[in-house]
């Protein structure tokens, strides 16, 4: 793989572009790495190969591609990934036979979100021929039940927030001004008459009517809150792992070691459907734009799912960074929808 060096800051002309897309193309279905030649005799560019690797040469001090070892052809970069992703290639949606053939085999498993969730990881691995995956987190929002602070010092106090269930989380708070523990209970009993009941949301909205201090301990409260929301992942369901065990990029064990690993890790689960959450529709995330290290061989192509405003968790695909990214941001994006769907009648 690629790794990360000078990105580019120039906008590429029509020639480059070309040229870029032609190179992740080849490479994505080869996965060796890309010379002139092959651009010439494969992709009808109407240039010369001394043209193409001037282009070529220009890519690289751009940090779009990169030569690995002593090889003479080219292979893209996670900034060239991103470029491609963003500008260069537009979705792929499935054909109306496959998206048929999707909703009727969901119709055939049982009105069960479990079923759903296997399914859904099935039929993505089926349609990348990379791994499918589904993250579901556990139904429901964190609600507040009651806010404790104590001092630790004039600018600082230890929060104790208690939610609807019964669970508690601690965390530090910075103040805006020094406060004694008599101000803080006055604080805590303030946000207790308004935040009692109220999810992280609803939390973040009403605390900015409060004065300068209760504001800042609700912010804290709501953004714990929101923490805690994401963390709620029950693991995840997968197919096609074998997939990527399969792929060149991955002949050495240890690479994907490590990212099973991470894949097990709740805190990163945890954070990674806080990440795709955030937003509507398909998040990509590219080798080292992974929140791990240690997943900075391989790219995600994920979007959230739910009913209501409530997320009920994210679903899509993880694969090696050569991954053709317009088909599988065109299934995702698919597959990601019909669960909306199917967790509304579920749920409706």
């Amino acid at each position: 793989m690629v790794r990360r060096t000078q990105a580019h800051t120039r906008p590429l002309d029509e020639r480059a572009r070309s040229v870029l897309r032609a190179i992740i193309e080849e490479y994505v279905a080869t996965a060796i790495p890309v010379g002139s030649h092959a651009l010439v005799d494969r992709y009808g560019l109407g240039v010369s190969s001394a043209t193409i690797r001037s282009v070529m040469a220009d890519l690289e001090r751009a940090g779009l591609i990169g030569q690995p070892h002593t090889s003479a052809g080219r292979v893209p970069s996670d900034e060239g990934y991103r470029l491609y992703v963003e500008s260069l290639a537009a979705p792929v949606p499935l054909e109306p036979v496959d998206q048929l053939m999707i909703r009727h085999q969901f119709g055939q498993v049982a009105f069960s979100s479990e079923q759903w969730f296997r399914l859904a990881a099935s039929i993505l691995a089926s349609t990348t021929r990379a791994a499918g995956l589904v993250t579901p987190v556990q139904p429901g929002r964190a609600r507040v039940r009651r806010v404790h602070l104590a001092q630790v010092h004039p600018r600082l106090a230890a929060l104790v927030l208690v939610l609807a269930e019964g669970s508690m989380r601690q965390a530090l708070v910075g103040l805006p001004i020094e406060a004694d523990q008599a101000s803080l209970d006055e604080a805590a009993g303030r946000l207790d008459r308004i935040l009692a009941g109220k999810t992280a949301t609803q939390a973040a909205q009403l605390v900015e009517r409060l004065d300068p201090l209760a504001q800042a301990i609700g912010r804290r409260v709501a953004a714990l809150m929101h923490e805690i929301d994401a963390s709620r992942v029950e693991g995840f369901f997968s197919d096609g792992l074998l997939n990527v065990m399969e792929a060149p990029e991955f002949a050495r064990t240890e690479t994907l070691r490590r990212v099973f690993a991470a894949l097990q890790d709740q805190g990163y689960l945890g954070r990674l459907v806080g990440h795709v959450a955030r937003r509507r529709g398909v998040r990509v995330f590219i080798g080292h734009e992974n929140l791990l290290d240690d997943m900075s061989d391989v790219s995600l192509v994920m979007a959230p799912f739910g009913h209501g405003g409530r997320l009920f968790g994210i679903v899509g695909v993880l694969g090696p960074t050569r991954m053709a990214y317009p088909r599988t941001i065109g299934a995702v994006g698919f597959v990601s929808g019909l669960m909306n769907e199917l967790v509304g009648q579920l749920y409706a």
